[in-house]
């Protein structure tokens, strides 16, 4: 009986266990005294480099230098090539506990690991601790103040009222144009870049780009584009259409989302520039990346006026990039200029801020914790942020490295070298630095990165169903909001502030079935020993 009785006991706390879901997780970390420098850490670094062996090189160093300064610091480097690939593999390793020490991410994704309890490492009191904070006095490297910090990129890591995470490069997005190919349509490019202008370009293009002729040999009409003999025009592509939908938002003054995770994006400014890009995707003005491919190899080929794309990927733009994708026979030789996004309101331009932070994910030990931050905060010094920002077209966020020597010489070189000094490249680092206080970010809660993709798929199925012809009218529109709403689960998850959703008690429907299958058990345990007794009595 001693043996049923345990069995009960077990099942008892089983089902005690099972009766709240939404507490278990680690304690809040604590921040240490000292630092213990006889005790050994092993911490693993996510980091995204895009396969960039120059940017891969740049983390070695960084890690070489630093385990020099900290010998009983090992830093593993895990490297991804998609960030979303890192924001799925951490949602996955949350549930199993392990999670990486440093990551490389996004505030929005760091809302969603906010759902676990005490994931994420809340930053306040390292910042402020005068020992290993900013500036702080036992650093063993010159640590990053944080009035260096420009205010714009860190105060995107405060969420909830509290820091989440550092910045740690930033870019926004550009116009890459084909200027050779405007001028050749009778057009010049204005200072300011309007929407106005980008679409009247754009349609100017594609009247411009069917001749009557007929293949000789198929007998088939063959369009031909007069100025670059192209068979294949897409004047306008935009690379990420979530930014496009949102800065369009924002320029035009209108709903998104709010900071308490209520969403507003479902509006009548939506409807109409979604009918504005129906009406472009239409004449063939118009396409996506995830439809058409990368706007740099059709603007590279001849193919494309208008390219939008991230500032960091501008050694891919141009005749003459660094690390353009297409082959060399496939190349047109022309000027490209590079502008911010076009505008609803020159005068007062809004852009999005993006690119790369630093988050730290809670761990038992505290120690291992603070281990984390030392490194995280050494990626701030100056060789380290002057080193990556030259790989693309990325900003410093201090301006202890914006204003290097080292740097500023940098920016001065540009267009002398191809590979280091691509003009492109640093003039879309300036275009940042030049429009900072033009730049904007949408709140974060959990379900901040579902509606993101929302804004994104929105235009997406406009232009799709446009090119199926379908009819695009308010019935399409009413049915496309609903359908994008259930796909990204809208309003679930957000309406929760970040980090502060306690899943409560499991449904009566699961405490139902998980009791009875350990009655079930139970049940099976004593008829086991009831048999075996018998047997036992049996050979005495």
């Amino acid at each position: 009986m001693k043996k049923v009785l345990s069995i009960f006991l077990v099942a008892i706390m089983i089902v005690s266990c099972c009766a709240c879901h939404g507490k278990i997780g680690l304690d809040p970390f604590v921040m240490p005294e000292e630092f213990d420098e006889g005790k050994t850490y092993e911490i693993t670094f996510w980091a995204k480099n895009d396969t960039n062996k120059t940017q891969a090189d740049i983390y070695a160093k960084a890690i070489a230098d630093f385990e020099k300064l900290y010998p009983n610091i090992k830093v593993n480097l895990l490297p991804y090539t998609d960030y979303t690939m890192i924001y799925n593999d951490v949602i996955t390793n949350i549930a199993t506990g392990t999670t990486p020490n440093v990551c490389i991410t996004y505030p929005d994704h760091i809302a969603t690991y906010l759902t676990g309890s005490n994931t994420v490492v809340p930053l306040d009191e390292l910042f402020e601790s005068t020992k290993f904070g900013f500036g702080g006095s036992s650093l063993k490297y010159k640590g990053v103040l944080r009035q260096d910090l420009i205010t714009e990129f860190l105060e995107e890591g405060k969420f909830d009222g509290h820091y989440y995470a550092i910045p740690f490069m930033r870019s926004t997005e550009a116009c890459y144009i084909n200027k050779t190919f405007v001028e050749s349509l009778g057009f010049t490019l204005p200072e300011k870049l309007t929407w106005d202008f980008v679409w009247e370009v754009s349609e100017a293009a594609t009247e411009k780009k069917l001749l009557d002729t007929v293949d000789s040999k198929t007998g088939e009409q063959d369009w031909v584009y007069k100025i670059n003999n192209q068979k294949v025009l897409i004047p306008f592509i935009y690379k990420s259409t979530d930014n496009m939908m949102i800065q369009y938002l924002a320029q035009k003054g209108a709903g998104y989302s709010r900071e308490d995770g209520s969403i507003e994006i479902f509006n009548d400014t939506t409807k109409d520039f979604l009918k504005v890009i129906s009406s472009h995707a239409k004449t063939g003005a118009f396409s996506t990346f995830k439809i058409s491919s990368y706007p740099a190899n059709f603007l590279n080929a001849g193919q494309c006026i208008f390219a939008i794309d991230s500032t960091a990927g501008a050694t891919w733009m141009g005749t003459h990039a660094p690390l353009v994708d297409i082959a060399k026979d496939k190349l047109v030789e022309f000027e490209t200029a590079v502008m911010p996004i076009p505008q609803v309101d020159p005068e007062n331009p809004k852009m999005i801020s993006q690119g790369p932070s630093i988050c730290i994910f809670n761990k038992k030990d505290n120690g291992e914790v603070l281990a984390s931050w030392l490194f995280a905060q050494y990626l701030l010094s100056t060789d380290v942020q002057v080193a990556y920002a030259k790989t693309e077209g990325y900003v410093p966020v201090t301006s202890a490295a914006q204003n290097d020597a080292n740097y500023l010489d940098y920016l001065n070189r540009e267009g002398e070298d191809n590979n280091e000094y691509y003009d492109v490249k640093i003039k879309a680092t300036k275009l940042l630095i030049e429009n900072t206080a033009n730049t904007f970010t949408t709140p974060v809660f959990n379900g901040s990165a579902s509606l993101r993709n929302a804004a994104g798929q929105l235009i997406e199925n406009t232009t799709k169903s446009t090119t199926r012809k379908e009819t695009i009218d308010d019935a399409y529109f009413e049915s496309l909001y609903k359908d994008i709403t259930s796909l990204y689960r809208l309003g679930e998850a957000s309406k929760e502030s970040a980090g502060k959703k306690d899943l409560g008690a499991l449904p009566k429907e699961a405490v139902t079935l998980l009791t009875s299958l350990v009655i079930v058990w139970i049940l099976i345990a004593i008829y086991a020993i009831l048999k075996y007794n018998r047997r036992r009595k049996k050979t005495k």
